[in-house]
């Protein structure tokens, strides 16, 4: 591993699936290249950050390079340490780098906690739930010159950008009618999920259907103007109450209509991680066209000789080469590659490119500037559509799916 001695720093708020997923292979594979510091670790129980600390699939990876682990001495591994983060962050030099990956409705004080100490964020999806929050954070890292980037991965399929390009070129003409599904598996109910997918917090379509709000309009360029989502409550094994099955209506300034469901309910059983796709009709040129991604199958399958460990592995697979792998390239343990890896990386780089070719407020803003109007980085500015979205989205569904307007 090359590393700089005075390489940015970067901590980690949260240490939850994501995290053990792809939020830390990503930034550890970025130290070991010397493109940064330490990485250091912090969530609101011991527990989960010990179990990052102990993850085979990391381990094997990274048998070079490490985490710190930022862990409260005077509490046992199931207490909360819900401050835990402050501390982690008053260690931190400023204008380094922030990546939070907490559930929903605990982004806006972190983020907001971060940027007050001088750090750029980066931010899981949805960066918000209301839009006077997005606006307070908005303002917040402009006048201090600090990037917040909000990791929608699916921006960096190539796939995706396969169909911004050409959409963006003419060659689909205008949407107008969709459907997309993503279905997470039953295990996830069993997970840490039961500790925070509760539905007076947060639901399906929030949590999972604004990946596909966003990639509208990444590809289109339009803006959604209204949105109706009904929910179905079910119960988590804890026997907390959550929606967990959301069928929604988002409907789009020119009129276009995208229908998108989201559960947690993909049988462990089935092959692939989980179900997705999406399918946008467009009027073409009197011909009409199509754009059609199959995410759930990418040419794969296999059929093991015996059942793969791990919650919702199965004996016959379809796993995806596109969002997230190990490989082996012939360096020490494996490298992590995958659009889910590149979303990461180019976030906390455009951190770093601000501190690099910046010196004054002034250039940072005009720096920040550019990226918002680029559309290519999802910032708190040039995403605010879809926290309107879930904004509206959330008075929908618990009004029993009724039609609301998008703020603007």
């Amino acid at each position: 591993m090359v590393q700089q001695p005075s390489a940015t720093p970067v901590l980690l708020i949260g240490a939850g699936m994501i995290a053990h997923d792809q939020v830390l292979p990503a930034l550890l594979q970025m130290r070991r290249e010397g493109a940064i510091g330490e990485v250091s670790v912090c969530s609101r129980r011991a527990r989960s950050t010990r179990a990052l600390d102990n993850a085979p699939a990391i381990r094997r990876a990274f048998p070079d390079t490490w985490f710190r682990s930022v862990v409260a001495s005077d509490v046992d591994a199931d207490s909360p340490s819900p401050e835990l983060y402050k501390e982690a962050l008053s260690e931190l030099p400023p204008r380094s780098v922030v990546v939070v990956a907490v559930p929903d409705q605990l982004h806006s004080e972190i983020v907001l906690t971060a940027l007050r100490a001088d750090q750029h964020v980066c931010c899981v999806k949805p960066l918000v739930l209301t839009t006077a929050e997005s606006h307070l954070i908005e303002s917040e890292a402009r006048s201090r010159g600090l990037l917040v980037g909000v990791e929608y991965h699916k921006r960096f399929d190539p796939r995706s950008l396969m169909a911004r390009d050409r959409y963006r070129d003419g060659r689909f003409g205008e949407f107008k009618l969709g459907t997309a599904r993503l279905m997470e598996k039953w295990h996830y109910r069993e997970s840490n999920f039961q500790e925070w997918f509760c539905a007076s917090a947060t639901d399906s379509f929030v949590y999972i259907g604004c990946h596909y709000v966003d990639l509208v309009h990444f590809i289109t360029g339009l803006d959604p103007r209204a949105v109706s989502v009904y929910g179905l409550l079910d119960t988590l094994p804890n026997g907390m109450q959550g929606y967990l099955w959301t069928d929604a209506r988002v409907i789009w300034e020119n009129g276009a209509c995208l229908s998108v469901q989201n559960s947690l309910s993909f049988p462990d059983g089935a092959p692939g991680p989980n179900t997705q796709g999406m399918t946008l009709y467009c009027t073409g040129t009197g011909r009409g066209a199509m754009i059609d991604h199959s995410d759930q199958y990418r040419g794969i399958s296999y059929s093991f000789g015996a059942r793969a460990p791990g919650p919702g592995a199965t004996q016959y697979a379809e796993p995806s080469p596109d969002y997230f792998q190990y490989q082996d390239l012939g360096g020490p343990g494996l490298v992590p590659t995958g659009y889910g890896v590149r979303s990461v990386q180019r976030i906390v780089s455009e951190a770093l490119r601000l501190e690099h070719e910046s010196s004054s407020l002034a250039d940072r803003q005009q720096i920040l500037d550019g990226i918002d109007a680029q559309g290519m980085l999802a910032t708190a500015a040039n995403s605010r559509f879809n926290v309107a979205v879930c904004e509206a989205a959330r008075e929908s569904i618990l009004d029993g799916g009724r039609l609301v307007d998008v703020p603007q």
